[in-house]
């Protein structure tokens, strides 16, 4: 395969296609391109009514995912999460807003959704300032950072320029 294009899997018990709905109704560049079902085949495997989504695929960002629904034995965990890089405070405000409703607030810009998926909402001048060759300003952007929830970029800059 030359081209080897890559897709993320989010694997859900039964909410597969609820979810998809949700992040395509949030993110603006996105859309759902194909959504499987399944049929009465397999049943005594899988647990699932004829009919429901088996598989739904769809973009957001450019960004290929397909979100399964592959029954409870798998959960959701901090252990991968999808970044969200944004250029504002009103972007980091929407994404937050939106991905927390019904979910929960973490430190440092991470969340989980309704659905238990972590997300980090992240300024994108972020990276930049922690690579910063001045480690002062760094530092002084880490240790603004780390008392924060959700990231409020006029302290992150107001720590950088010191």
């Amino acid at each position: 395969m030359e081209n080897n294009q890559m897709t993320i899997c989010l694997w859900y018990d039964d909410q597969a296609e609820q979810a998809a709905d949700y992040y395509c109704s949030i993110f603006k560049n996105s859309s759902i391109s194909r959504i499987s079902r399944y049929g009465k085949e397999g049943f005594e495997f899988h647990k699932k009514p004829a009919g429901t989504a088996m598989t739904v695929e769809f973009t957001i960002n450019g960004m290929n995912f397909q979100a399964l629904n592959g029954g409870p034995q798998f959960v959701f965990n901090e252990a991968t999460s999808i970044i969200v890089y944004c250029d504002t405070q009103d972007e980091i405000d929407f994404y937050w807003n939106k991905l927390t409703e019904s979910g929960e607030e973490g430190p440092c810009g991470w969340l989980k959704d309704k659905f238990g998926v972590s997300w980090q909402i992240v300024p994108s001048i972020l990276p930049v300032y922690m690579a910063d060759q001045d480690s002062k300003k760094s530092q002084r952007v880490a240790a603004a950072y780390l008392k924060m929830k959700k990231f409020d970029i006029a302290t992150l800059i107001k720590a950088y320029e010191g």
